[in-house]
């Protein structure tokens, strides 16, 4: 038998600023945490709007860090970051915020750097394998394709 253990609005409350205070979190992963804590629709609404009130919850905040984050620590390139912040129902107005704050020498920094280390990683002998094997971990880290295939054409020729 599983044990539902159940919260009181103020529980719920206090357990959900932690959470808020130890990591940046959007709106999605709150409403979920609450559900899996089988709060009802009502509390949820108003525990959400007591977190946004007291600054716990700040999707715009949220957002920076997270497109932050995510291009340093696992250098992921824009379109990819576009994306998972699509499937956390983030708005475009502050995708686009958090992605007009990158550095444009930083990030083809970190492009250039995540391409040579991984192109000194592939051994394949076949030239044309090479190609197809960075590119498509390029593409797949959500860099954008005219980058990856100037990178891809200037390292392996």
């Amino acid at each position: 038998m599983i044990n539902k253990r159940t919260y009181t609005v103020n529980e719920a409350k206090k357990k959900l600023e932690y959470y808020c205070a130890y990591q940046e979190r959007c709106h999605k992963e709150v409403s979920q945490k609450l559900r899996d804590m089988n709060m009802i629709p009502e509390a949820i609404d108003v525990i959400i709007v007591h977190l946004l009130q007291h600054n716990f919850l700040n999707e715009e905040r949220y957002t920076k860090a997270f497109v932050s984050g995510k291009l340093k620590i696992k250098k992921w390139g824009k379109r990819r970051l576009i994306l998972e912040l699509k499937r956390k129902n983030i708005s475009k107005t502050n995708i686009n915020h958090a992605l007009t704050d990158i550095d444009e020498n930083e990030y083809i920094d970190i492009f250039n750097d995540l391409a040579e280390k991984r192109f000194n990683s592939i051994k394949e002998k076949d030239k044309y394998k090479r190609k197809k094997k960075l590119t498509d971990y390029l593409l797949y880290r959500g860099w954008e394709s005219f980058l990856v295939y100037d990178k891809v054409n200037e390292l392996i020729k």
